[in-house]
């Protein structure tokens, strides 16, 4: 499997709020994106489209795609590519709502989350992502949480 694609991760996914943007604190302007530092485009896509079916397949979390089309989730796929992409410093936009909107009223709980982000590490091991991007990737992932679980 290519460099590019093992030192990706992401995730989920599924989700975020706040602009995550191309800098960290304490970063300099000559520093690569998280972006840039994860692989680009075609990594993020590797991890996305190992990580839905994960989620979609799951006894818990298939509830949220049970009665998806298939049209219906491959467009939900590639919000969440762009709004990926463009949270870690690519140059897609994305055109998707914010979190909060996008998740209100789905009744997703605080035990949802946690197989959710059991998904993430699995496939984030899978990329062999190294711990700098690892940490940032789920240090985003995490600041979305309160925008997207409703329930305990």
């Amino acid at each position: 499997m290519n460099k590019t694609i093992r030192q990706l991760a992401l995730g989920m996914a599924i989700a975020a709020a706040p602009m995550f943007g191309s800098l960290h604190a304490g970063q300099s302007q000559s520093e690569a994106s998280l972006y840039q530092r994860l692989g680009g485009y075609d990594a993020i896509v590797a991890v996305v489209n190992d990580l839905f079916p994960r989620l979609a397949e799951d006894e818990q979390l298939g509830r949220f795609w049970a009665h998806r089309g298939s049209d219906g989730i491959a467009r939900e796929k590639q919000l969440l590519i762009d709004f990926i992409t463009n949270q870690a410093g690519g140059t897609l936009y994305y055109r998707g709502r914010d979190m909060k909107v996008s998740h209100i009223e789905m009744r997703i709980s605080e035990s949802d989350w946690q197989i959710m982000m059991q998904h993430l590490d699995a496939t984030l091991d899978k990329f062999k992502l190294a711990d700098r991007e690892r940490n940032d990737v789920i240090a985003f992932i995490e600041s979305t949480k309160a925008d997207i679980v409703e329930l305990p």
